[in-house]
């Protein structure tokens, strides 16, 4: 399994790339929405995404837009780690295609169960 872990905090992408290699997946990673979208063109298959919000150049909600307008990323999985906590900002998300919606700060624990929730195969 492949993760795509977007975020434009490097401590952040750590974190994330630690849990998820932890439990199995190959992990790439991209500081903002372009490059992500760079990173799907060419990596090999991505399984999930674990998206911010808040980034420069191409935020968070518009990386969701764009990845689901394009049909060859329909198996993807899309979770929203943001500190953004308005239900209209989860609703926002959750409409335009996101799988799932995590608020910052965050522990293993809660990645591992929305991970659970999204039928997210993870190692032991």
């Amino acid at each position: 399994m492949r993760a795509l872990v977007i975020d434009d905090s490097t401590a952040v992408r750590t974190i994330l790339k630690r849990i998820l290699t932890d439990v199995g997946f190959d992990v790439v990673e991209a500081s903002q929405g372009r490059e992500a979208l760079q990173r799907l063109k060419q990596s090999e298959k991505v399984d999930l995404a674990l998206v911010d919000w808040n980034m420069p150049e191409m935020n968070g909600y518009e990386f969701i837009v764009e990845v689901r307008s394009n049909h060859s990323y329909d198996h993807i999985r899309l979770m929203m780690v943001t500190t953004e906590t308005e239900i209209a900002q989860v609703a926002k998300a959750l409409e335009a295609g996101a799988n799932e919606y995590i608020m910052k700060p965050f522990t293993k624990d809660m990645i591992l169960e929305k991970l659970s929730l999204l039928g997210m195969p993870v190692r032991n």
